[in-house]
């Protein structure tokens, strides 16, 4: 028999313990980077760029546009690795707190 009570009081423990693992992510960080390493980028969990580091080869008015496209794509990737690791944060944080409900991925809501 279902119990409602029961698995209201879950949804509750889920969400106070969201909320923990939400605060926790700006310490979560994922680095991007592109041209062989010329470009590189460094992320948060709250998917801040707080870091970026161009090579000194790149800084020529002629590789204005090579620079940009290189910046976008190590930010890019920095962004997806750090969705990646929230994804995963938020899956072992919440492992075992309401029951295996198909097509319910918790990890989804921070993506």
């Amino acid at each position: 028999m279902f119990d409602m009570m029961n698995m209201l009081g879950k949804v509750k423990d889920v969400q106070a313990k969201i909320k923990k693992v939400k605060e926790g992510l700006v310490n979560l960080q994922a680095d991007g980077e592109s041209g062989a390493g010329l470009v590189k980028a460094k992320v948060n969990g709250d998917k801040q760029l707080i870091k970026l580091e161009i090579d000194a080869s790149l800084l020529k008015v002629e590789d204005k546009e090579m620079l940009q496209d290189l910046t976008v794509a190590a930010v890019n990737i920095a962004l997806r690795e750090i969705n990646k690791k929230i994804a995963e944060e938020m899956k072992k944080s919440t492992e075992g707190l309401l029951p295996n409900i198909p097509g319910m991925d918790l990890g989804s809501l921070f993506s």
